[in-house]
């Protein structure tokens, strides 16, 4: 395994916003690709750590970030800050991709994207040479197609938590549920009005949907079998916007392991099904 080198960077959104970050390369004069790591929701960019020093690890250079308004990305009390879910993917997202592509030259660029890091990226004008894609819980946000309880859980929370914290504090205190980092009130107000909706994000006219169809990778697409907020039902309807998927349905104890859950793939205890990804992205 190649030493790694690991630095903190800021990475310019598209409209000028710095997004706190992370790269992490292997030390040899060659690597075998960039691979962008798109977090989930509230979910902050140091937790991809253990995975991208895999990734670079196996040869690669590995690009984590946060989006504005989380974590190393924040400036300050988010009441008031202007900052929704199409910030998050047309600015942020596609400015990783952009700076990445200028700092880090290769013909071999892969995303991976955890839950709605997944799910936007094929709104993006800037992912032509993309090789491929990786999804780990990518999934319909629709409160309805959540597993067991947590059906209800969400529900609850779209329809009620999410509007109301938003309006009485200006920005909902996520962290206090313990369910990640703070949110901005746009991010927070936009992600429940899609989470009521059938169709989730694709029920927002306002978006490009057609460039999903044109979405020009490969994707492999994670479903795990214990989680409820990205169950295989709900990864299946967002994957048929995508022109090109593999699907992989994990279940925990056919691994080995005692459960993975929504974020579980990229702790230390998930590690033996890293090399899978690796082997994938090595293929393209």
């Amino acid at each position: 395994m190649p030493q790694i080198l690991e630095h903190g960077v800021a990475i310019p959104a598209r409209d000028g916003y710095d997004l706190g970050g992370t790269v992490l390369t292997p030390a040899v004069p060659e690597t075998r690709g960039t691979v962008i790591i798109s977090g989930a929701t509230a979910v902050p960019h140091r937790f991809y750590r253990r995975f991208a020093g895999a990734l670079a690890g196996a040869g690669y250079t590995a690009v984590t970030y946060d989006y504005r308004g989380i974590a190393a990305s924040r400036r300050g009390s988010l009441r008031g800050f202007d900052a929704d879910m199409t910030d998050w993917a047309f600015s942020d997202m596609a400015g990783v991709i952009d700076w990445a592509r200028s700092s880090y030259p290769t013909d071999r660029t892969f995303l991976a994207g955890h839950s709605f890091g997944g799910q936007t990226a094929g709104l993006l004008d800037n992912v032509d040479h993309v090789r491929g894609m990786v999804t780990f819980s990518s999934q319909s946000g629709y409160w309805r197609l959540q597993g067991d309880e947590q059906q209800w859980l969400v529900g609850f929370h779209v329809h009620a938590t999410l509007p109301a914290f938003s309006t009485v504090f200006g920005y909902t205190p996520w962290s206090a549920f313990g369910a990640g980092e703070d949110l901005p009130k746009g991010v927070a107000t936009q992600w429940a009005r899609w989470c009521r909706n059938p169709d989730y994000l694709f029920g927002d006219s306002s978006l490009p949907l057609e460039r999903y169809g044109r979405f020009p990778a490969p994707v492999l697409a994670y479903s795990f079998d214990d989680d409820k907020w990205g169950t295989r039902e709900a990864v299946d309807n967002l994957m048929l916007r995508y022109p090109d998927v593999e699907r992989r349905h994990v279940v925990p104890a056919d691994e080995g392991l005692d459960e993975i859950g929504h974020m579980g793939f990229f702790r230390e205890s998930s590690s033996t099904l890293w090399p899978d990804v690796i082997t994938w992205l090595d293929t393209r």
